[in-house]
């Protein structure tokens, strides 16, 4: 009988080397698309977020007749002054999920975005607009109420402008043509996925700015003209608002 000895050898170096290298490819090429579809379902996270939010928003205006004041960074989610009327933070407050009861909401009560970090808590800004009526109709108890004949008069007209870029925004206002709204009632507003960092572009520190003039457009990278831009806003119009109240039975 004839025994044949088979000879075994491992991988040599230049083999196992070979194969890290298409392994890592392999890798590569599952993990990044898996990195977008994780972005992606944050950012539609943060947006239905902010609709839901903007619903909870003109539910408590149908309600009490008011928008609800912002929350400050030490009220833990709950408006500030609680009650309304002349707002501690009108520009650069958070949203008040707190007052409204709506979620997601972090250990301190504040609503946070898809991307959930302290960073990442939804801001909130509203109208401060005063009026011979009432001096802050639009978040005093019953102001809208009291003031309807002057608001459809134009005399308590919201003041908030969205405009689609930082480059001469002036005293709240838009630079000519770049106007997207310049009478929301209200703003809210994600940050978007570099809160934790911090955007440095100018159109990203323009609604970080404490004034009633904020910039929306779609995303941009470092590279356009004023650097990286992801937050994610809504603005409630006015005439949403009115429709809301008059619904409610709340106007005129």
């Amino acid at each position: 009988m004839i025994f044949y000895k088979r000879h075994m050898r491992g991988f040599t170096l230049i083999e196992m080397a070979v194969a890290l290298f298409i392994i890592t490819l392999v890798l590569g090429s599952i993990l990044v698309p898996l990195n977008t579809q994780v972005e992606q379902r944050k950012t539609t996270d943060t947006q239905r977020i902010l609709a839901h939010a903007m619903e909870a928003l003109a539910g408590f205006a149908a309600v009490n007749g008011r928008l609800p004041c912002p929350a400050s960074s030490t009220s833990n989610g709950i408006e500030d002054p609680v009650g309304g009327g002349n707002c501690n933070h009108p520009f650069d407050g958070f949203f008040p999920a707190a007052t409204l009861g709506i979620g997601p909401v972090d250990a301190q009560g504040y609503l946070v975005d898809g991307w959930a970090s302290t960073q990442n808590r939804v801001r909130y800004a509203v109208t401060n607009t005063n009026s011979a009526c009432s001096p802050y109709p639009y978040t005093s108890s019953g102001g809208l109420r009291t003031c309807w004949s002057n608001v459809m008069a134009g005399g308590a007209t919201p003041t908030l402008s969205v405009c689609s870029t930082a480059t001469g925004i002036a005293g709240g206002n838009c630079a000519a043509g770049t106007t997207l709204t310049s009478n929301a009632a209200a703003i809210i507003y994600s940050l978007g996925k570099n809160a934790a960092t911090g955007g440095v572009g100018a159109d990203e520190v323009e609604n970080l700015n404490n004034n009633r003039a904020f910039v929306w457009h779609t995303s941009a990278a470092d590279s356009a003209p004023n650097g990286e831009y992801d937050d994610i806003m809504v603005w409630m119009s006015p005439n949403i608002l009115y429709s809301r109240l008059i619904s409610a039975g709340q106007l005129p």
